[in-house]
């Protein structure tokens, strides 16, 4: 078990795991985007449509799957081995329960999200969610012990396994069963991994005393991410119900290239920061100086990446996907840059749950959905598609951001020490953006523009991280426990 007394070995683990995390992502992400675009050479736009019901439905059921208790075991001050048996019980149950009932409810909710045909599919993907119930404890104790070695070896045999399953099975003409089949092996698979790797042995028990400090923690947590599906995922429940599966299907493929760069430089860091915030609890000033740290490195990468995409949404697409996927790239356009507003705002929210302040996260995450609803409605019926982008994306910058910035200062972080942490990224990535959108209009065939647009956004990159190169040398004694 971790020796939270030991900061030179808490520093050994934070700044491996941190490694680890990052190899892990990026193999995983690029692994799943050469099989994505495989997949979406031989199937339909339809059949992406059909299975992103599925995938939103199950993620709705996720969201809450656990009513938020496992993410205590990352937090508990003491030897968490004391809470695991009642972390399973509360985990197991209600996944159970809810996977039954998703069973059942299959076909109205298929019904209700553009198509019927997604019955079978939604059965089938329910299956993820007694997994995932099964799994909690063992995935929260190896984030708690910085175990990222391990979980990056049972990330890349889902990843690589459900995507090489899903190949064939699509290859074999089975739509978009296919993709269901290939996440569901996948998970099962990596699932046996992380109980074997698991830190502390896997059995139930029932505490009521630390049943009834679960509920408690886990509660706001659980309702907050149920909030945060439906900020997050009401634009796909929008598409599918008002424009049907096929237009579900070009939204997703935008929505999943849009989160590539959330992958890649959000994940790895969420993997890790919750647990090394956690280590600085006792001191806010360091708490503070190291986020900002974190966060002005974190928008040196990933601002520049995101609008570049933006930029070059139509060769970007063409490209890799091919013409029948056009209709995507005026989606990309608007998601892209609100993929910046999303790897911000998770960095924020593992923050706030580190001290404490669910609450907080609760009711904006309830006022970005209230603000964003709307505003797509209208988008869709104006534009289609790509209305549901655009009007998630006005509502985020007019109203979601700065109830962030108004929770921050109250939890001690400055708008000025934020503003200034972001300015020149995103300065240096909208002037990014436009250029990768003039490349896109002056450069051909496809191919050559997508490249140019990429070359143009590691320059930048590239000179936006050598002008912050201390903050590489001080988020790594962060992430230590070294830096204040």
């Amino acid at each position: 078990m971790s020796d939270a007394g030991a900061p030179g070995a808490v520093a050994h683990r934070a700044s491996r795991a941190l490694g680890w995390s990052l190899l892990n992502t990026l193999v995983a992400r690029l692994g799943t985007l050469a099989i994505g675009i495989v997949l979406a050479r031989v199937l339909a736009p339809s059949d992406f449509g059909v299975f992103a019901i599925a995938t939103v439905t199950m993620l709705a059921v996720l969201s809450f799957n656990e009513l938020g208790v496992s993410l205590a075991i990352v937090r508990w001050p003491d030897d968490p081995a004391r809470i695991a048996p009642t972390v399973n019980t509360i985990s197991v149950a209600t996944s159970a329960f809810l996977t039954i009932l998703l069973v059942v409810c299959a076909p109205w909710i298929s019904a209700g999200l553009g198509d019927v045909r997604a019955t079978p599919v939604v059965q089938v993907m329910a299956l993820a969610i007694l997994i995932n119930g099964l799994v909690a404890t063992p995935a929260a104790m190896l984030q708690r012990e910085f175990m990222q070695k391990q979980r990056a070896i049972a990330d890349q045999t889902n990843a690589w396994l459900g995507a090489g399953v899903s190949l064939v099975l699509a290859l074999a003409g089975m739509g978009a069963m296919s993709l269901a089949v290939g996440r569901l092996v996948g998970s099962i698979v990596s699932a046996g991994m992380l109980w074997r790797w698991s830190p502390a042995p896997y059995r139930f028990g029932w505490d009521r005393d630390v049943a009834r400090r679960l509920v408690a923690f886990g509660a706001p947590l659980a309702v907050a991410s149920i909030v945060v599906f439906a900020s997050g995922y009401a634009d796909q429940i929008i598409v599918g119900s008002q424009l049907g599966a096929e237009a579900l299907g070009f939204y997703v493929l935008a929505f999943n290239l849009a989160s590539w760069p959330v992958s890649i430089f959000s994940q790895p860091l969420r993997a890790v920061a919750p647990a090394a915030f956690a280590k600085l609890q006792h001191d806010g000033e360091a708490m503070v100086r190291n986020f900002l740290r974190v966060l002005r490195l974190l928008s040196v990468v990933a601002v520049p990446a995101c609008l570049a995409i933006s930029g070059a949404a139509t060769p970007v697409i063409t490209f890799l996907y091919g013409a029948k996927w056009l209709p995507a790239a005026d989606i990309l356009v608007f998601l892209a840059a609100l993929a910046v507003a999303r790897i911000w705002f998770e960095l924020v929210y593992d923050y706030l749950v580190v001290l404490g302040r669910s609450g907080s996260v609760l009711v904006i995450q309830a006022i970005w959905f209230l603000a964003a609803v709307p505003a797509m409605l209208a988008g869709v019926a104006l534009i289609g598609a790509p209305g549901a982008a655009l009007g998630q994306l006005v509502m985020v910058v007019v109203v979601v951001l700065p109830c962030y910035l108004i929770v921050l200062r109250r939890a001690g972080v400055k708008t000025t020490a934020f503003v200034a942490a972001v300015i020149v990224p995103t300065l240096a990535g909208l002037a990014l953006c436009c250029g990768c959108w003039l490349i896109s209009r002056s450069v051909s065939p496809p191919i050559l523009a997508a490249v140019a647009a990429g070359a143009s956004a590691l320059v930048v990159i590239v000179a936006l991280a050598a002008w912050r190169r201390d903050d590489v040398r001080l988020v790594r004694r962060a992430m230590k426990g070294g830096a204040r």
